[in-house]
């Protein structure tokens, strides 16, 4: 399918925009773990919203920010303008409206080559390649149209190119018809979460002599193999026919990092040239006759040369495959040959690994079974994929960047470049362990090659990503992937026996014979730099530090990083302990060191605390106390996904992702290596690998039946203190229980049309009629349920298919909210029979705007087995738009609303307020301002007592720009008392504060980096204020038709805002309330033009005229939509006693 673009002709959904979070005065200062992207800076805003998630207060709009999440309603907009797009020189890709061949249904030109649900795409067919041949030559004409060359062409699972233009060339292009959107190429990251410095990512430890090797005694571990039920006599390999079977016949591909062939997870056979049930070379492809009955036909790419010192060798000579390793391909646009590789994390130009993380999530899904793992001198025993009998392909799209220009990460055309080549190359599973931090739609582009992809049949487990345990941080929100959140396995323990005869029990592999020394503080042997509270380099001194055992907060930098600095100032040990509730490792430390989780964190800062106190490190738990497995981890990326109107549940299920063993990278001619890793990034591979699973004994599966086999069968994970999880934003369904997989009782199936009638009911609109109607986005069948709005009363559909024959009895319970299934009972005489049924919600004294969840179980009468299916739903007292916009100096807008109450509801306005132009010392050409990367520009404004609701909108002139905005209320004493944060990779941030506090607020641009080819950066930034009377507009109203609407629960009842006699060129923020409710949706009008002269009437001069008139939506602004006209700026007067400004400039610190 080819999909207009959001900015262009949809509503976006509030949350589109960057969460907003609040750090209140009493909120710890508790540092969390960041999360390493790749070697890159950490994602940033995610420490705030870690210490705060449950002290964000709800905004009284209709839709809140932050984790109090929106509760708008998503239709079609009524005609309006499009969000501007500014276009600067760079890469692109530019999507053409014809469908890719995965969707393509065929017209009298070419024959259909979408294939059937539960088919495959075959990229080898005629008709395929011939309607292939036929979108790339209208792609090569499109290109040409402006003089670009095609760098990248996707036909299969997009119908577009990748290119190189300047901006004039991407906007002609954006303007043709052929032409459905010119997207700018992103970076996205691998989902690790934060273990080794970069460095020692890049370089695990090497195995050695084995006549040196120590094997690693048990002290309560299991691997990840084992605790899902996968070996021994009664394991799920046994009931396939044994490890050699488990997995046969299916291709799992994985975009990532690339490859080390050189492991024994990836050893194979030579590569022959008969055919036969092995791969074997044919015409250079390597082909395998696959279980359904298709061909995978890869290719193992040879490596270049690169330009750099850091990427000179490639390391491949194209001749590593095997019959293992059956496909090596590498993604990178060649202008960016040069970019790639430093010297202490070199980069090749092939399909090597030079960082681990792609070899060690391709052994993790489908590597060998029993290939031993060995870590400096300890034999760790043996390691297998979850799918040992599969073929895997590696696809690598992710890079070490060059340090200086470019930053460790995956691109966007590589990306979709390597998805084509997966779906063309006929791989059964994608393993997707990429992400670029919390889902702001389900229609990105990654997101539509995958819809594609999942269209051609090709299952995706995809990262729920490693910002959590924020609320809304997680990514992947769309429902054709399997969306998959990390939990913790019995992992390696050792206990620190403090002196005062407690002891504490945490993960440790570094700690072998028993350590007696001092026990001290951190910040008790601090020296002049740096934070010793976690351990930052340089931060200890060697003086006071020498032959103790150091207490350090984990959280910030890299853990091992922690582990040298205790070694660099001399320490011999480290207790690394969690200031909040999170994930355990195993690390190869500097030191003996123990990771304690945060239920110790007091009691073992105190007794550091005290003169004289002691420690000693033992290895295995000697306390008695047994954690309790599987536990969501802290850094796992949590729902609601507030994507597109939160209509979808996510994550689907959790799986094994902390301190998992698999394989590292080594250069060539080297010996393997293996290393333990943590992450969504790790739990997806275990999924994808399970999905291989499935094929083998359900060859012809679709992808959402696997998806729903795996959801359903699922049991609850622990939380800390042995009880069930019901927490369905931290584990969607549950964990996954592969031996309960194969015998669902039923699943709920859907494919790409329930999809587009998914899509259109959330607003999105395609560029040809699909012949699908649209449907309610909370009734597309799926084994989860989530109503983003309920406004009184909703019902929900789900249609199921037996697997077998049965009888289910209908539980379900979500407090607050009365819920009725109905029929209760269904029964099946048999598999391949589909029953229907209805769940209906009526609100019952829930809370207003937060999510009730629960979940309904299906109990099979005979067996007692369980069908688990999450829900969530937000009870609301009125459903409507967080946000209308207009523009002309008079117009109206329609806002549709629903009201969750019978009876009158009044419509109350607040007075439009007139934006103010925040005005740099380097501002220029009517801009706010401009400045080169690692400067901020700060200013400090009054907002005055009675303000209801301030906004501070930062707009970069350049989407590739990354720009930050903060935000902070000062005390008497210039100290902050308050702080809010926008810090995203996006170009453009917002604030927007509910009943902000009457002081001083300290407004920080930070341009933290510029596009490519820039040294600067050029923003926007405006400032409005709600409710002050000195901010009000000089001209104008805003009122609404009617005053009072008469509303029934449930029912949809629109309502006109109206506006007129606005003064422009302007920019205007209003905002209707709903009666008592508290909520109200923000009203945001444009003005390009002054009002026009009254017409004089003969002999009166006065006589009033017919005012200018406007264009309204229901677009929901909260996009950082800018007008869609060019405002002069330098136009703009700044309004009296709206804001007194003060500018300073610094650099930001780079140390």
């Amino acid at each position: 399918m080819t999909f207009i673009p959001s900015s262009q002709v949809r509503w976006i959904h509030p949350l589109c925009r960057k969460p907003v979070f609040v750090r209140p005065p009493h909120a710890s200062p508790q540092r969390p773990e960041r999360v390493q992207r790749l070697g890159g800076r950490a994602a940033r805003g995610a420490g705030v919203a870690v210490a705060v998630t449950a002290l964000v207060a709800a905004s009284a709009l209709a839709i809140a920010p932050a984790s109090a999440a929106p509760t708008g309603t998503v239709t079609r907009p009524s005609a309006g303008p499009s969000d501007p797009v500014s276009y600067d020189d760079g890469t692109y890709i530019v999507t053409l409206v014809d469908d890719p061949a995965a969707t393509y249904q065929g017209d009298e030109g070419f024959a259909a080559t979408a294939p059937a649900q539960g088919e495959q795409l075959r990229a080898a067919e005629p008709e395929v390649e011939a309607y292939s041949e036929h979108l790339e030559s209208q792609q090569e004409s499109v290109a040409s149209s402006v003089g670009a060359a095609v760098d990248y062409s996707y036909t299969l699972t997009l119908n577009g190119f990748s290119t190189n233009l300047t901006g004039a060339q991407a906007s002609e292009l954006a303007a043709r018809k052929d032409v459905a959107a010119v997207t700018k190429s992103e970076v996205q990251y691998i989902d690790r979460a934060a273990a080794a410095a970069p460095a020692a990512a890049a370089a695990p430890s090497a195995p050695v002599a084995p006549a040196a090797l120590t094997p690693f005694p048990d002290t309560g571990q299991e691997s990840s193999i084992d605790f899902l039920g996968l070996t021994g006599a009664d394991g799920v390999w046994s009931e396939l026919g044994g490890a050699q079977a488990a997995g046969a016949g299916i291709v799992i591909g994985d975009l990532d990092t690339g490859v080390a062939p050189e492991n024994p997870s990836f050893a194979g056979d030579p590569l022959g040239t008969t055919a036969g049930a092995a791969p074997y070379l044919q015409d250079g492809r390597i082909t395998f006759a696959k279980s359904d009955g298709s061909t995978f036909s890869g290719e193992c790419e040879t490596g270049v040369a690169g330009p750099v010192p850091a990427n000179a060798d490639p390391q491949w000579t194209g001749g590593e495959c095997n019959t293992k390793l059956i496909g090596a391909r590498w993604f990178l646009p060649t202008s960016l040959y040069d970019q790639v590789g430093s010297a202490d994390r070199p980069e090749y130009l092939s399909p090597r690994d030079s960082d681990g993380h792609g070899s060690h999530t391709t052994s993790t899904a489908g590597g060998n079974a029993d290939v031993d793992a060995t870590i400096g001198d300890y034999d760790f025993g043996s390691i297998s994929g979850v799918a040992p009998a599969a073929k895997v392909a590696e696809y690598k799209v992710c890079w070490n960047g060059n340090g200086t220009t470019t930053d460790d990460g995956c691109y966007t055309e590589s990306i979709l470049a390597a998805i084509e080549a997966a779906v063309a190359d006929g791989v059964d599973v994608i393993n997707f362990s990429i992400g670029g931090g919390s889902a702001t739609s389900t229609l990105s582009l990654e997101d539509q090659a995958f819809f594609n992809a999942a269209a051609a049949g090709v299952f995706v487990a995809a990262s729920a990503g490693n910002s959590g345990p924020g609320a809304s941080t997680l990514d992947h929100a769309s429902p054709w992937y399997t969306t998959v959140a990390a939990s913790s396995i019995p992992t390696y323990m050792a206990t620190a026996e403090l002196g005062d005869g407690t002891s504490f029990a945490g993960s440790s592999i570094t700690v072998h014979d028993p350590l007696t020394a001092p026990l001290v503080l951190s910040s008790a042997v601090a020296g002049a730099d740096g934070d010793a509270q976690i351990c930052e380099a340089g931060s200890l001194d060697p003086t006071l530090t020498a032959g103790k055992v150091v207490v350090c907060e984990a959280g910030v930098t890299a853990r091992v990083s922690k582990s040298a600095e205790v070694a660099r100032a001399g320490g011999v040990g480290m207790l690394l302990v969690n200031p909040f509730p999170n994930a355990i490792h195993a690390d190869d430390h500097s030191v003996p060191s123990i990771q304690i989780d945060s239920d110790a964190y007091d009691a073992i800062y105190a007794y550091a605390a005290t003169p004289g106190a002691t420690v000693t490190l033992v290895q295995g738990n000697t306390t008695g106390v047994v954690r309790p497995v599987p536990q969501v981890a802290g850094f796992s990326s949590r729902g609601p996904a507030e994507a597109d109107g939160a209509d979808v549940l996510k994550p689907d299920v959790t799986a094994p992702g902390v301190s998992i063993l698999a394989d590292g990278a080594n250069p060539q001619g080297e010996d393997p290596t293996f290393q333990f890793e943590s992450g969504t990034s790790m739990s997806a591979p275990h999924v994808a690998g399970l999905a291989a699973l499935y094929l083998t004994q359900y060859p012809n599966a679709s992808i959402s039946t696997i998806r729903s086999a795996m959801m359903t069968s699922s049991y609850p994970a622990k939380e800390l203190d042995g009880s069930d999880s019901t927490d369905v934003f931290a584990q969607g369904a549950g964990h996954v229980d592969p031996a309960r997989m194969f015998q669902p009782g039923f699943v709920y199936d859907s494919g790409p049309s329930d999809w587009i009638a998914f899509l259109e009911g959330e607003g999105y609109v395609f560029a040809e009629p699909t012949g699908v109607e649209p449907i309610d986005p909370s009734d597309l069948n799926q084994a989860s349920i989530s109503i983003g709005s309920l406004a009184g009363t909703q019902s929900v559909t789900r249609t199921v298919t037996s697997t077998a024959a049965g009888s289910y009895t209908a539980d379900v319970s979500v407090p607050g909210v009365d819920v009725t299934v109905s029929p209760s009972t269904l029964d099946f005489s048999g598999p391949g029979e589909t029953l229907s049924y209805s769940v209906t919600f009526d609100e019952a004294g829930a809370p207003l705007d937060e999510f009730a969840t629960g979940y309904l179980i299906w109990t099979e009468t005979g067996s007692g087995d369980t069908a688990r299916s999450p829900i969530a739903v937000r009870p609301v007292a009125v459903a409507a738009p967080y946000e209308v916009s207009g523009t002309g100096n008079a117009g109206s807008v329609s806002v549709p609303i629903t009201p969750g109450v019978d009876g009158p509801l009044p419509l109350s306005v607040t007075p439009l307020a007139q934006g103010t132009q925040v005005l740099d010392p380097s501002a220029s050409d009517g801009h706010s301002g401009t400045l080169p990367q690692g400067e901020q520009s700060i200013s400090e404004m009054t907002v005055p007592e009675g303000t209801t609701f301030a906004r501070f909108d930062l707009d970069s002139l350049v989407d590739t720009a990354d720009l930050d905005l903060f935000v902070d209320l000062l005390d008497e004493n210039g100290d902050v008392v308050t702080s809010y944060t926008s810090a995203t990779g996006s170009a453009d941030e917002r604030v927007d504060i509910e009943a902000p506090q009457a002081g001083t607020y300290r407004v920080t641009v930070d341009v933290y980096a510029v596009s490519s080819g820039s040294t600067t950066a050029t923003w926007d930034l405006f400032e409005y204020l709600l409710g002050d009377a000195s901010a009000r507009a000089a001209s104008g109203s805003l009122t609404t038709v009617p005053t009072v609407v008469e509303g029934t629960a449930g029912v949809e009842s629109p309502y006109d805002a109206v506006w007129q006699g606005l003064d422009g060129p302007a920019r205007y923020l209003g905002a209707v309330s709903y009666g008592d409710t508290g909520l109200s949706t923000l009203v945001s009008i444009a003005v390009p033009q002054a009002l026009p002269p009254t017409p004089p009437t003969p002999g009166d001069p006065t006589t009033p005229g017919t005012p200018g008139t406007g264009s309204g939506s229901t677009q929901l602004a909260a996009t950082g939509a800018t007008p869609a006209w060019p405002l002069a700026l330098a136009t703009l007067a700044l309004l009296a006693g709206t804001a007194a400004t003060l500018f300073t400039l610094r650099r930001r610190r780079t140390s």
